[in-house]
Order: structure tokens, then sequence, then C-alpha cells
């Protein structure tokens, strides 16, 4: 299992030989000007919410793959499907097996609408469960206590990405505490810095989790990590 970063909540995670690219937003991030995002190829596009911060990007990333399936809470399959675009609805608390494994969509605090202002169902997050390992996408999200139903419900998890910027969502500290909720000890950090009101210090913040035990990972912007 691979991880590859594309900036603030972009990632493309590839498993069971497919790509899945979560929240494409890249050519509105000023820190991800060395992505082009007409090179991205995915199989799925797993957006967690409506903000033009996740979504910025995904009807030209589905236009430059045309067999991609977009796979999203009810509101926003709809609001692509009428498009034509590709798509599968989903919502909070179930499984659907795909062909690279399982994906659980779980609760997310936060809002969401599209960049038109038109209602794009709840936030959420996913949890990916493949033969070659267990991962959590948080999406954009308070700290909640929802997340201690995670290791009740889904396998261990091997790797958590958590927003950790704050103003919008949960920082560091609360992300610590969340990473104990999850009963996870590897963390990626997502959405900071791309934005004034999310710049972060990143020798604190890994500093926070270090003293709990746990790793936080920061990655660079095109950078890849092996699960």
């Amino acid at each position: 299992m691979r991880l590859t970063y594309y900036g603030h909540s972009c990632f493309l995670l590839e498993t069971g030989g497919r790509r899945i690219l979560l929240d494409p937003f890249v050519s509105g991030n000023p820190l991800a000007t060395g992505i082009d995002v007409n090179s991205l190829r995915c199989d799925y596009i797993f957006p967690t919410h409506g903000h033009s911060d996740h979504v910025g990007d995904l009807e030209t990333v589905a236009q430059n793959n045309p067999e991609a399936l977009i796979v999203g809470i009810w509101e926003i399959h709809a609001y692509y499907n009428a498009k034509g675009l590709r798509t599968h609805p989903m919502n909070k608390g179930g499984w659907w097996n795909f062909d690279f494994g399982r994906v659980k969509m779980v609760n997310a605090v936060h809002s969401s609408s599209f960049p038109d202002g038109s209602y794009a169902g709840e936030p959420v997050g996913f949890v990916f469960d493949t033969e070659e390992g267990c991962v959590y996408f948080a999406g954009d999200t308070a700290l909640t206590l929802d997340m201690q139903l995670i290791p009740m419900t889904c396998p261990a998890l091997d790797l958590a990405v958590l927003p950790i910027g704050s103003n919008f969502t949960m920082d560091y500290h609360d992300a610590v505490v969340a990473s104990e909720y999850l009963h996870c000890q590897r963390i990626v950090g997502c959405h900071y810095d791309s934005f004034g009101f999310i710049k972060i210090d990143h020798t604190a913040a890994q500093a926070a989790f270090a003293e709990k035990g746990k790793e936080l990972v920061l990655m660079n912007i095109g950078g890849s990590l092996e699960i």
C-alpha cells in the first residue's frame, strides 16, 4: 500500500492494483504548483465533503479519467451524477465492497456545501480496509467522541490521516487525542499550511505526538509513503 501527497488534503492511495484519489484540490493550492492536476490518474475519487478546497479539481480529474468512479455521500453522488459522471452513493455507517477492498463511511464534524452554494450533504470520513492494510481518512473534522467507534467497528488501523491546521478543523493537540481514540500510533497530517489561517509549527506538532509515543508524519508535496 502506497500513499502519495498532493498537498492540503489531497492524497492518492494505491492498493490492490487500484489508484484511489481523495479530496482532489491541487490547482488552487499555492503550495502545490509543482503538481500538474491534468497528469493525475485514478480509478476512484473519494470526496469527504463539498467545499472547494476538497473538490476544486474533481471535475477536471474525472474528465481526464472517464472510467473513474466517484464515491460520496448521497448528495455528492447526486450532484456529480447529474453532470454525467460515474458515481456510487454511500452514507454514514455502511460498508461497501469494491474491487480493492471494502470501505466504511464514518462521521465527521464540519460543514459542507458545493462551490456554487448548493447543499452537499454532511461531511464524512472513510475507512479503507484492504488486504494490504487499513487506513482512516478523517476529512475535515473537529475532535469527536465518534472516533472511539472506529477501533470498535473496524480492523486495527495501520495509519490515520488527520487534519491538524486548526481554525477550520481540529488542531494538532486535538489530533493527538484523536489518535488515542483511534488506537493508532502513526498519523499523517493534512489540512495545514496551505493558507494563512492554518499555518502550524511543524516541530511543535511533531513533538506533541512524540510525547505520547506516537509519530506524526508531515509529508512533502509530491512525496510518497509506504504503509
